[in-house]
């Protein structure tokens, strides 16, 4: 099962540090696919800088994770990925419900269970 879920967690970190590269070399690109629009240079800065953060740093900790077979450094996309969703939800309520805002979030509880799973694992298979 170890194996299984370094491999699944590893896939996850991958998945975010490709999306957080995304935003760094093609920051219109990315934001068009992710239904948003910078203003001017100063948005374009920050899908560059915030939006690159959030998905590399989430996606280095939890290759770190899976690399070690270790579940602490797995909290950090566990974190960023659970205020997410729950800004989502929010978003939900106090907006409504359009039907483009189900496919994150689906992918967002994937990755948190994954992430979950590999840290039972990893916290099984230690000594």
């Amino acid at each position: 099962m170890t194996q299984i879920s370094r491999v699944l967690v590893a896939l996850v970190a991958l998945f975010n540090i490709v999306l957080g590269l995304g935003f760094l070399l093609d920051p219109a690109g990315s934001a068009q696919r992710f239904l948003l629009e910078p203003l001017g240079t100063q948005g374009m800065a920050t899908l560059r800088a915030d939006f690159t953060a959030f998905f590399v740093v989430g996606g280095a900790a939890a290759l770190i994770g899976a690399w070690r077979r270790d579940g602490a450094p797995l909290l950090v996309p566990l974190a960023l990925l659970s205020i997410a969703i729950t800004g989502r939800v929010v978003s939900l309520i106090a907006d409504g419900a359009p039907g483009s805002a189900f496919p994150p979030m689906a992918m967002e509880a994937v990755m948190i269970v994954i992430l979950l799973l590999g840290r039972r694992a990893f916290a099984e298979a230690r000594p």
